[in-house]
């Protein structure tokens, strides 16, 4: 899953989403960041078949609806604004460890840092990992989990650090390695969406055909 998740090119993203954020105040939305993922991650992978089971929902349908959100967090990044030294100086102020609670899950988390494509591979994965002896399914769980561990502390690193890298590339490289990250985004999103609606087309092949038959 880790090339999925992806955490070095989604940093930026986390980047611009929370300019004007103090350093503390980026640790710490990093930190939760990667619980967060670990979470919805782990909850994926292990029950995450059996809530679309119950609920009726299929994987298209879920790659749809994500895709879209995707797309639309990053066609709001292609059409942002540079910030002047007022607006991040503003947007400091109003940058409030209780804001950067709200701001965690969404956007920062789901589905920026782990959108549609990580969860249906999650539970992709879940679904391998059962097997007859339950000694076996426990251990691959296990072993699931400690990966998913490991992706987490990747994605706290660059999330935390990643500052770091822009500032060697001037404000300029910034924003244009922003715009770039961001049309990635959009296309991914659109892909996703792509994706849905072709396994959903695939699906009503068999019952278009066996209906022209019967016509």
């Amino acid at each position: 899953m880790l090339p999925i998740l992806n955490p070095a090119a989604t940093a930026p993203i986390f980047l611009s989403l929370t300019e004007g954020a103090s350093p503390t105040i980026r640790a710490l939305l990093a930190r939760r960041i990667a619980r967060n993922m670990f979470w919805l991650m782990a909850g994926s992978m292990l029950i995450g078949s059996y809530v679309l089971d119950f609920f009726g929902i299929s994987l298209p349908i879920v790659r749809i609806g994500g895709g879209l959100i995707l797309a639309s967090v990053a066609w709001r990044l292609l059409g942002a604004t540079p910030a002047t030294p007022d607006s991040r100086a503003s947007l400091a102020e109003t940058f409030t460890p209780e804001h950067a609670q709200r701001q965690a899950f969404y956007p920062l988390t789901f589905p920026i840092s782990c959108g549609p494509a990580s969860i249906a591979v999650a539970i992709t994965v879940g679904v391998a990992l059962h097997d007859v002896k339950v000694v076996f399914s426990l251990a691959r769980m296990g072993g699931a989990l400690l990966a998913l561990g490991l992706i987490g502390v990747l994605l706290y690193l660059a999330f935390r650090y990643g500052e770091h890298f822009l500032r060697l590339i001037g404000e300029a490289g910034t924003a244009v390695f922003l715009r770039l990250t961001a049309f990635i985004l959009l296309c991914l999103g659109v892909q996703i969406v792509w994706d849905g609606v072709r396994e959903l087309v695939l699906g009503l092949m068999p019952v278009a055909t066996h209906l022209a038959a019967l016509i």
